[in-house]
């Protein structure tokens, strides 16, 4: 047997991984503050997108409280309801009945997104009615 240990902290219900929801101190404050996981860094810290629009970089792990099973994979589960930049959507451009395919480039504190499209065309401050992913 290997001895539990260190490595029982990197496994089990508090593993994190990118998209899933998490509530972080922000700056390291006492409070917690909703978010996702935006990226897992080489370093072992992770970027967090806030749901109240702000972003933070580097936040050391022991700074997050995961909100979801880290077990396994709940992309289809996603709901429509959260849209994450890089995210990829289908999309009404300029409200026109047809949808298409884009990228989110960077979602808004005021709850509207930037889409850039895969022909080129780039949209801003779209609202999330309009977008599917």
């Amino acid at each position: 047997e290997s001895g539990g240990g260190r490595d029982d902290d990197r496994r089990g219900g508090d593993e994190l991984r990118e998209g899933m929801k998490v509530e972080a101190r922000y700056r390291g404050r006492s409070r917690y503050f909703p978010g996702r996981i935006a990226r897992e860094n080489r370093d072992g810290t992770y970027d967090i997108d806030y749901d109240d629009g702000e972003k933070e970089q580097g936040v050391e792990k022991s700074m997050i409280k995961a909100l979801e099973n880290g077990g396994g994979r709940d992309d289809d589960r996603r709901g429509g309801d959260e849209l994450r930049e890089g995210m990829k959507v289908e999309a009404r451009y300029r409200g026109r009945s047809r949808y298409f395919p884009g990228r989110i480039a960077r979602a808004h504190r005021d709850g509207t997104y930037d889409v850039d499209y895969d022909d080129g065309e780039k949209e801003r401050g779209v609202e999330k009615a309009l977008i599917r992913s």
